[in-house]
């Protein structure tokens, strides 16, 4: 572990802990001093009061899902699970090191994820909860996100060590002999020799994060998860990289010619993740989401418009303004009563409620920045 990184992270906490005051001063100060609200708010300032109040009952939910070893789980997947709540607690402003309810919840959580059997001894995540490569890739990226922000230095120790041996198994998976379209990709397992879209991204972005930590990951890895990416794309790319459509989306493999929201929400997040932020391929995608929002009855939901929310926020303008009112619109009128969300469909409801209620929070905390992979 570097100084440079070790001072890179602490000025992360910094900015983490300003951000929060700095959400709360803009709430006070457009309630007036008193900190109550009158008659005469604005319509912003009743959004904003509305978003975190929503956001907070959600957080209190996830920490009443805690188990006795610390997971964060109500159905199946217990390592993910509590890895997706750690993400939503943390995109709140949340941090380990905190003496509140919260805190203690998130350091018992990391201390869960970060047990010896829970990764096994190739750095594999995706064994023990039966979640495969979408765990791992889950677990992977939270655990990078949460580098340095641990409640204490033996902490902090142990993220930095399941973080590099989970990204060298990402690294060895994308290794596996693969045919032309699926190179560059993953799926389910570490040795699979196809990929396809969905499983891919949490890879990718799990790399992207642990590249801006400073760990060990060649940029060609990167490189070859781009062009697996391009090969996504539902419109062929002349020789110029230069799509023959000018709106048109991502698919879940190489070939198929029809786009859907959440690949195309997960394509859109992932290539400006990578840096391709004025790609025609971003700009193509971002404009076929304007045209195909999100619906509550969409297909993976949940899932779709956690990418969308992110994607969406560092494309920015237009996109990003539409994509805030629609994920609000969508959103808060479904939360129940006890801050939890539910799936209107089979395949996300057998997931439970702390998958939805995670992906949720993410997707309304996109703006404060809080996540490292949030900032453009």
């Amino acid at each position: 572990m570097t100084v440079d990184w070790h001072t890179s992270r602490l000025v992360q906490r910094f900015v983490i802990a300003v951000g929060a005051w700095l959400v709360c001063a803009d709430v006070g100060a457009a309630q007036g001093t008193s900190g109550t609200t009158g008659g005469n708010t604005s319509p912003a300032t009743r959004s904003v009061d509305q978003l975190e109040t929503s956001v907070n009952r959600a957080i209190r939910f996830l920490t009443t899902k805690q188990r006795e070893d610390g997971a964060i789980i109500d159905r199946q997947y217990d390592t993910t699970m509590t890895s997706l709540a750690l993400m939503a607690m943390a995109s709140t402003g949340v941090t380990p090191s905190q003496d509140d309810q919260r805190g203690i919840c998130m350091r018992r959580a990391l201390d869960f994820v970060l047990r010896r059997d829970r990764q096994d001894e190739d750095g594999y995540y995706g064994n023990r909860d039966g979640s495969r490569m979408y765990g791992h890739g889950i677990s992977t990226l939270m655990l990078t996100e949460m580098l340095g922000m641990g409640a204490s230095a033996e902490q902090d120790r142990l993220i930095h060590a399941r973080c590099q041996k989970a990204i060298d198994l990402i690294l060895s998976a994308q290794k596996q002999s693969k045919s032309a379209q699926f190179r560059g990709g993953w799926r389910y397992t570490p040795n699979s020799n196809d990929s396809d879209l969905s499983v891919s991204i949490w890879q990718l972005l799990a790399l992207r994060s642990a590249k801006n930590d400073g760990l060990d990951v060649p940029a060609s890895a990167i490189d070859e998860a781009i062009e697996y990416l391009t090969r996504s794309y539902t419109s062929r790319v002349d020789s110029r990289g230069k799509p023959v459509t000018n709106i048109a989306g991502f698919s879940y493999v190489p070939g198929q010619n029809t786009p859907t929201y959440t690949m195309t929400a997960a394509g859109l997040l992932a290539m400006q993740v990578c840096g391709k932020y004025d790609s025609p391929l971003v700009i193509g995608a971002a404009d076929w989401l304007l045209k195909n929002p999100p619906k509550w009855t969409e297909r993976f939901f949940f899932y779709g418009t956690y990418y969308y929310a992110q994607g969406m926020h560092q494309r920015g303008g237009e996109h990003a303004l539409v994509a805030d009112r629609l994920v609000r619109q969508t959103l808060l009128p479904k939360q129940n009563g006890d801050g939890s969300w539910s799936a209107s469909s089979g395949e996300e409801a057998g997931n439970g409620q702390v998958y939805t209620t995670s992906l949720a929070v993410l997707s309304l905390s996109v703006k404060y920045h809080y996540l490292p992979i949030y900032q453009r």
